[in-house]
């Protein structure tokens, strides 16, 4: 098995359209409409916005971004293609993604994720990474559905 990397990617480029797009599908699938925070693809273009994808040498295995919340970050679009979860794809995204937000001088990073078995994988990871359970952010709001977590950083 080849070496996991992790690099920031353009979000406008046909692999990384492909991961947002395969992230998107997964919500939906697993999510009902009105309880859905995942954004489609082409949303991945805004300024506050990076994007990172993990690869195994020119394979494409997962991604995860950050959303600049000013002096904060939110944590969006976690996906591994089932074909490589279970591998530390996600945790290497992961690990990235909280690296980036310190180098920034971010006082946290968070997230809402789903709270159905869809999302137990998801849930666990966070836990591992030292992310708590919390409240909602931003303009979260508190329903059933969802999980959020926050890590101080």
């Amino acid at each position: 098995m080849a070496e996991i990397r992790v690099a920031v990617a353009d979000a406008r480029g046909e692999t990384a359209q492909a991961l947002l797009s395969a992230h998107w599908d997964y919500c939906c699938a697993s999510t009902p409409p009105e309880f859905r925070h995942a954004m489609p693809a082409d949303a991945f273009s805004a300024p506050d916005l990076t994007l990172w994808l993990a690869w195994e040498g020119d394979r494409a295995l997962g991604c995860g971004a950050l959303r600049d919340l000013g002096g904060a970050g939110e944590i969006k679009a976690m996906h591994t293609l089932a074909t490589a979860r279970g591998r530390g794809v996600g945790q290497a995204v992961l690990a990235a993604i909280i690296d980036a937000a310190r180098a920034r001088g971010m006082a946290w990073v968070a997230l809402e994720t789903g709270s159905d078995p869809a999302f137990a994988a998801a849930r666990r990871l966070y836990q591992a990474a030292g992310f708590a359970r919390s409240g909602p952010f931003a303009d979260y709001a508190d329903v059933p559905q969802s999980a959020f977590y926050r890590l101080a950083l």
